[in-house]
């Protein structure tokens, strides 16, 4: 093993600065700063750290298969976007929502808490923010207050949104379970749902109409937080953010439904014809929850496919410090039960039941799945070099450097307050949970069993951290801006986006802190 010292850690630190800088200073894309971080890490692996040829050979097939995991899910959740949104579906939902009431505190509540975060459950990518601050707008509120919205308002569900890529990504970068990660993190993004909810509310509504919105914030927040446990903790975790948020926003309108005269009254307007367009917007969804429940509880399905699960044996690699990584099997991958799949089946027959309906035509699935491919692109090759990035450091033991470094600095008790705001340190120069999991997953989980914390509740303040810092991306936020003409203005929404999403990430961080004293 390397001897560590501050020149020694130093190095082991220059990859995740350098990435940082890339994408803050220097303006680089992902995909750009991934790719030369990468080769440079590996440079360092081979000079300072005593990576042979061999080893870093493995990274490469390491990083493959474990980035495969996670990009069939993006691509997937980008075609059914690319679906729904040429059919008109979320514009559809979307104009709905903003008509059912007056109140400014209850549009809050449907277009700025829980819209984007349906929208995040099925797709993300800043999805959330750059349809929902629009439809914000168009209901009375300013440009500014629509983004801050919008962005606070998904936050909570950005984890296990997309289809469960961070929360993969997560599994994949520390080779730990979904059945030892989900129950942690489940609790921390639950308890971020209802403070994500209260800022909303005040934000929309002020002083003068928290109250009253309160109820149906409390009992919409137990609605998300419950739901996501037991989908989470289930096997679920796909669904874990788009199933309850469906079921909150249907008791969001059956609330307003009974308890506001403006809303009945405007249900008793609308025409059937544009009933059946709203039932139409909702299947491509309902299709997509019904096939998820299928192909997990299904026994005849699984037991179709499961002979072809494939796994593979890498064998012990070691440093010339001798830092040795024991021979391992991967975790079984199998194609045709994987999430990513499933996404696309549903995206597929959404396709061909909405052309049913009259809403697309043949020939826009071409232009469709085009528009995927230019969309993800470079998503994927950011994701691929910054896995690549990551299982280097690994191998070469510069991660178990730096969580060596971090355990001398951070006592047991500070650590539990510290860790989120890491996450959301790598979310906010990233723009991505994805990214700031892949960055700071392992070190967290080093740096945990050095100070004797639970691995499982410091990677759940990891990725709830980085799921509330992604929210004041400068990259989402500079999307969200152009959308409500604030192009050139982002820097006042910055603002107000650090000083909110700070005080959640706190929180988290005084949560983690307690239940880490209880354990």
């Amino acid at each position: 093993m390397a001897p560590i010292n501050t020149f020694i850690w130093l190095l082991a630190l220059l990859p995740i600065i350098l990435v940082l800088l890339l994408m803050t200073v220097i303006n680089w894309g992902g995909s750009k700063a991934g790719m030369f971080t990468w080769l440079v890490t590996q440079l360092i692996a081979s000079i300072f750290f005593g990576a042979s040829f061999k080893l870093i050979q493995y990274t490469y097939i390491k990083a493959f298969f474990l980035s495969l995991d996670v990009l069939l899910i993006i691509w997937g959740a980008m075609f059914l976007y690319q679906v729904t949104k040429r059919a008109g579906t979320i514009q559809i939902i979307g104009e709905f929502l903003a008509e059912l009431t007056e109140s400014r505190a209850f549009l809050g509540i449907f277009l700025g808490w829980l819209f984007p975060s349906f929208l995040q459950g099925m797709g993300g990518f800043g999805v959330p923010v750059a349809i929902s601050a629009p439809l914000l707008v168009s209901a009375g509120f300013s440009p500014t207050v629509s983004v801050v919205i919008a962005s606070i308002g998904h936050g909570w569900g950005v984890t296990f949104g997309s289809m469960g890529s961070s929360f993969i990504t997560l599994m994949a970068v520390t080779g730990l379970t979904a059945d030892y990660l989900a129950p942690f993190t489940a609790i921390l993004l639950g308890v971020s749902s209802l403070f994500c909810g209260l800022s909303v509310i005040y934000l929309a509504g002020g002083k003068k109409h928290f109250l009253k919105a309160l109820p149906l914030t409390l009992m919409t927040s137990l609605i998300l937080s419950i739901g996501q446990y037991l989908l989470a903790t289930n096997g679920l975790w796909v669904i874990a953010v788009t199933l309850p948020s469906m079921v909150s926003l249907l008791f969001g309108f059956l609330y307003v439904r009974f308890f506001s005269k403006y809303s009945r009254e405007y249900l008793q307007k609308i025409k059937s014809e544009d009933r059946n367009q709203l039932f139409i917007a909702l299947l491509p969804y309902v299709l997509l929850v019904t096939l998820i429940i299928i192909f997990n509880f299904f026994s005849p399905i699984r037991e179709l496919f499961a002979p072809y699960a494939i796994s593979f044996q890498f064998p012990q690699l070691s440093t010339s410090y001798g830092f040795i990584t024991p021979a391992e099997t991967s975790k079984k991958f199998n194609l045709f039960l994987h999430p990513g799949t499933i996404i696309t089946i549903s995206a597929l027959l959404s396709f061909l039941l909405l052309k049913k309906k009259a809403h697309l035509n043949s020939n826009e699935i071409i232009e469709i799945a085009f528009d995927s491919y230019k969309r993800s692109l470079n998503t994927s090759i950011a994701i691929f070099s910054l896995v690549g990035t990551a299982v280097v450091m690994n191998h070469a033991q510069m991660t178990n450097v730096l969580a060596v470094g971090i355990s001398r600095v951070f006592s047991q008790e500070i650590y539990p307050i510290v860790s989120p705001f890491i996450g959301a340190l790598g979310a906010f120069i990233t723009g991505s949970n994805n990214n700031s999991n892949v960055l700071f997953g392992n070190l967290q989980m080093q740096t945990a069993k050095l100070v004797n914390l639970s691995v499982a509740l410091i990677l759940a303040a990891q990725t709830t951290g980085g799921a509330l810092g992604s929210i004041m991306a400068p990259a989402k936020v500079i999307l969200g801006c152009s959308t409500v003409g604030l192009s050139g203005k982002e820097g006042k929404v910055i603002g107000k986006l650090i000083l909110y999403s700070s005080i959640l990430i706190l929180l988290a961080g005084m949560f983690t802190y307690i239940i880490s004293g209880i354990l």
